[in-house]
């Protein structure tokens, strides 16, 4: 569990929490929405230490009985609501560990803590049981929702809580901390922010993931030789992505990623800008017998491959009408 401090951007967020802490105008009901891997939990476990703390400071000293029951997670007043379904919250989920249990005044805090992690999965029935709590809850209660996706709770959910959407980082944020913290060459680390997309628990997954170096490698080595291979080699080269069993909508991201830095590179000529900047001998060779009007084409023929496969078309044709625009262009 980490502290406010500890945790990188979402400062709004971090100051909303501190603030309503410092004036004792802590709300009854929160929902926190975003991406996984963007710090949902660590915001939600930074605000629950915050809270219990016996200090009650805008950081948890780490130290007091109550901090030390939250890390270790044996606080009396902080309850995870949990699912044995595992695509859906159900009502009697919410009744018994909710509802049933929230006239019971706090143990040993003056607040009693419910967290809801994937709360997108409570069903209609579920969300009206918790709505009868949240329109009238005891004044010691706060309830966290935790959730990817807030367009699944009912309109009367959303307006009786606090609702607080994370942002993606900024890519240096991201990749400052991948060579600082994790010792990333920075080579690596520009290509692991520009495709985690300002989300930190994806760049930190990629980054220790060998079925992605295994990707960048492969999708290098056919984006600097995609012009000279022949149709053959092509089709090939698509069997082999589908044998290995990548992750074909992360391959087009990574085409996306090199198209744009070829763009870019060909009206600004900047290498600092770029993401792959170690391959900027490519990108000047490419640069140079594309047209700005074939990058473009190369770049909506991507969009359109992902709307393809969205639509189940069949993964070969699509990646084959693909390469061939790219190697037209």
């Amino acid at each position: 569990m980490l502290k406010f401090d500890d945790i990188l951007g979402h400062e709004q967020i971090k100051e909303h929490f501190q603030k309503a802490i410092a004036s004792n105008k802590v709300s009854h009901a929160y929902i926190l929405t975003g991406e996984n891997g963007m710090g949902r939990k660590s915001l939600a476990s930074a605000f629950v230490l915050t809270l219990l703390c016996e200090k009650g400071k805008s950081e948890p000293c780490m130290e007091c009985h109550a901090c030390k029951q939250v890390l270790s997670g044996n606080h009396p007043d902080l309850i995870y609501v949990t699912h044995e379904k595992p695509n859906s919250i159900g009502v009697d989920d919410i009744r018994t560990q909710i509802n049933s249990t929230i006239m019971i005044r706090p143990y040993s805090s003056y607040y009693k803590v419910y967290i809801v992690d994937e709360a997108e999965k409570m069903t209609v029935q579920a969300q009206n049981a918790l709505l009868k709590t949240i329109e009238e809850p005891p004044s010691y209660v706060v309830i966290i929702l935790l959730t990817t996706n807030q367009e699944a709770f009912l309109a009367t959910i959303l307006s009786r809580c606090v609702q607080l959407k994370l942002k993606p980082l900024q890519d240096f944020v991201v990749k400052s901390y991948l060579v600082e913290s994790m010792q990333i060459p920075e080579a690596e680390a520009d290509v692991y922010a520009a495709f985690s997309r300002g989300n930190l628990g994806k760049a930190i997954s990629l980054a220790s993931s060998p079925d992605f170096k295994g990707l960048h490698q492969e999708m290098l080595h056919l984006l600097k030789h995609t012009r000279e291979m022949d149709i053959a080699e092509l089709l090939d080269y698509i069997q082999k992505l589908k044998d290995s069993y990548m992750d074909i909508y992360a391959c087009l991201d990574f085409m996306q990623l090199w198209y744009r830095d070829v763009l870019l590179y060909k009206v600004t000529k900047d290498i600092n800008l770029l993401v792959f900047k170690d391959e900027y001998k490519a990108m000047n060779e490419i640069s140079k017998w594309s047209g700005y009007d074939g990058i473009e084409r190369i770049l909506e023929a991507i969009d359109k491959a992902k709307m393809r496969l969205e639509a189940n078309v069949n993964m070969e044709l699509t990646m084959e009408l693909l390469l061939l625009v790219i190697k037209e262009s």
